[in-house]
């Protein structure tokens, strides 16, 4: 893939690298989960067993959690910047 000044695979390793920050947060997330929850922290609906079986320390039900995720989905870094930065 033509880039202009980056040089070959750049691209895919800025892809690599925002999966594996992802990763990785959410992994220190998990570590400090602690006990999951019978019934949804938002909406006091109850969690299915399956779910808290899955994915220890689990706070909210899948509704809350998706609509949790949706507000939250920045990752925080711009790992391309602008053209107008990189000239500076």
């Amino acid at each position: 893939m033509a880039s202009g000044w980056a040089r070959e695979g750049a691209v895919q390793e800025q892809i690599d690298d925002t999966v594996n920050d992802a990763v990785a947060r959410a992994r220190r997330e998990l570590e400090h989960a602690g006990a999951s929850l019978t019934h949804c922290e938002e909406c006091g609906e109850p969690i299915p067993e399956r779910r808290r079986e899955l994915i220890p320390g689990v706070r909210l039900c899948v509704t809350c959690q998706a609509e949790a995720d949706e507000a939250g989905q920045a990752s925080g870094f711009n790992r391309r910047g602008s053209k107008d930065s990189q000239l500076r």
